[in-house]
């Protein structure tokens, strides 16, 4: 029995270091042309147990820059029979089931976006470093593309440091490259939270999902479809 006893309370405490215990993310990105790096690195316990992995990005190929999704949509003169023509009634009682579903789900994206806002202010950003190197080929094109890379970046850390909380004054570059064309970015962010707040952001979101789905109701403006033959 005492053993139990002891085995329960050492279970606790290791549940509680858990949740007390900060997880740092440390996030290294590197561009340069056509090339892409990205490494990320867990560490909990003062890197006592670290976990780094490289993350491989989808390169596009040179010949098919671009990718196609196609559809079965006929339009004008097509030898399949067309589908028939729908008419539907607009109701007083389908406008109010479209604003009452339109409200439900707005008030659950609300939610969702309440739940989330409150942990991401946990986040502390304690290391942020955005160097970038632009030139493409012309002295005054390559002026006005700094100048406005400039506003991006601030614009960047504008909402960065109203969603998230900001240890320190992050570090930016732009440095412009008047005789070449090439672009070059690297960005380095180290932020940390408390494992605890994860887990208590995950288990809100996994309730509000199970029993707080929006009760859409079936009766839309559009109702009772009529069909003619073509």
């Amino acid at each position: 029995m005492n053993w139990l006893v002891i085995a329960l309370i050492i279970i606790i405490l290791f549940i509680l270091l858990i949740i007390f215990s900060k997880l740092t993310i440390r996030l290294n990105y590197f561009h340069h042309n056509d090339n892409d790096e990205l490494k990320i690195q867990f560490r909990i316990w003062f890197g006592l147990i670290r976990y780094t992995m490289n993350v491989p990005l989808v390169k596009i190929d040179d010949d098919s820059p671009s990718i196609v999704v196609k559809g079965n949509t006929k339009m004008g003169d097509s030898s399949e029979k067309q589908s028939p023509t729908k008419e539907a009634q607009i109701t007083k009682d389908g406008i109010i089931s479209n604003f009452t579903n339109a409200k439900e789900i707005f008030q659950h994206v609300v939610n969702v976006n309440i739940i989330v806002k409150k942990f991401m202010k946990k986040i502390v950003i304690k290391h942020f470093e955005w160097h970038s190197l632009v030139g493409v080929g012309d002295a005054a094109h390559t002026a006005i593309i700094t100048g406005a890379l400039w506003t991006l970046k601030g614009s960047i850390m504008g909402m960065l440091s109203h969603f998230l909380r900001l240890k320190e004054m992050p570090v930016l570059s732009i440095t412009p490259h008047f005789q070449l064309a090439i672009i070059q970015t690297h960005i380095t962010c180290i932020f940390q939270f408390r494992i605890g707040y994860a887990i208590l952001a995950g288990l809100k979101l996994i309730k509000f999902w199970k029993g707080g789905r929006p009760n859409l109701k079936m009766e839309t403006a559009c109702s009772k479809e009529k069909t003619k033959p073509v």
